[in-house]
């Protein structure tokens, strides 16, 4: 199995990390500024696990899980 992992994508899913990603059969995001769009995009290349980071806050982020502090 592989396992790619990508972060702090602050809202930008560059083209570079999407030509790696595919060959992942699943990808981890611990987030910082994960956009819902950004997760999305990552859930069209591979089963995803999207995970709270410090900045980011909202509604949106709510349900996912965040690191202890």
């Amino acid at each position: 199995m592989m396992i790619g992992i990508i972060s702090d994508t602050h809202g930008l899913l560059r083209p570079e990390a999407c030509a790696r990603l595919p060959a992942s059969t699943t990808s981890s995001m611990p987030a910082t500024s994960a956009i819902p769009r950004v997760i999305a995009a990552l859930r069209q290349l591979a089963p995803t696990t999207a995970i709270g980071g410090n900045i980011d806050t909202g509604r949106w982020a709510a349900g996912y899980p965040t690191p202890p502090a």
